[in-house]
Order: structure tokens, then sequence, then C-alpha cells
């Protein structure tokens, strides 16, 4: 003796409903995706079309309460702005913390500048930079 199916038979009646549904959530899925995907390329286009200033530490020298850091700094024509420094001493601690705003028309401004600490400094740090 046989035992009786219980689906319907394949292709008589159409799709059954866990098909639309299976077909429906993959279109909303590719949907989200896809808006996902073009939220994330305007957020990085955004922030690598606003960065207007880009700096880097050459050299750095520890004297007593002072670190004098070789900036070089490079910055969007008439972009006025600021990068922040900062010192660490041997043992971690930050003794020293400062701004150093740049302003004008060159596009590259390398320049050596004075951060003063309240004890010895051991490195010199960029934090970052930033736009008035």
């Amino acid at each position: 003796m046989g035992t009786a199916s219980a689906g319907l038979p394949q292709g008589r009646y159409g799709r059954s409903s866990d098909e639309r549904t299976d077909r429906t959530l993959k279109i909303v899925g590719a949907v989200l995706g896809a808006l996902v995907l073009a939220l994330v390329g305007y957020f990085a286009y955004h922030y690598v079309a606003r960065n207007e200033i880009s700096a880097q530490v050459i050299t750095f020298q520890a004297e007593g309460d002072t670190v004098k850091v070789h900036l070089e700094v490079h910055k969007d024509s008439g972009v006025d702005g600021y990068c922040t420094l900062r010192s660490q001493a041997a043992d971690g601690a930050e003794v020293g913390r400062a701004d150093f705003p740049f302003t004008g028309a060159a596009t590259r401004v390398d320049k050596v500048v004075t951060l003063r600490t309240t004890a010895k400094g051991t490195t010199a740090e960029l934090l970052g930079c930033h736009t008035r």
C-alpha cells in the first residue's frame, strides 16, 4: 500500500506562498543592501572631499619642559585651521597639549612649533587637524 502525498502536484497550481515570500524577501534585501551601500559611499566621499587639512610630524626633540616639533601641513589654498599636538611622559601620562593655527594662502606649511610641557615629554603626537 502506498502513502498519499501531502503536497500539491508541482506546476499545477502556480507558485506557493512560500516561493512568493522568498522572492519578496530577496527583493527587499537587495533594495536595503543598495541603500546601505549608497549611504556608506556618501559618507566616505563626504569625509575625503571635506578633509581640507592633513599633517604629519616629521621629527621632534624633547628639551626639558618643551618639545620642539617639526610639523608639515598640507591644506587647500586660503583655508585656515589648526592642528592639535600632545606629548606624553615615559609613564604614559599626558604632559602637554596645544593647538597650533595655520593661516594664509600657502598650500604647504613646514613649521617647527614648540609645545610646552609640565614634565619631560618623551613623545610628540599629532591628534588631528581641523578647519576653522
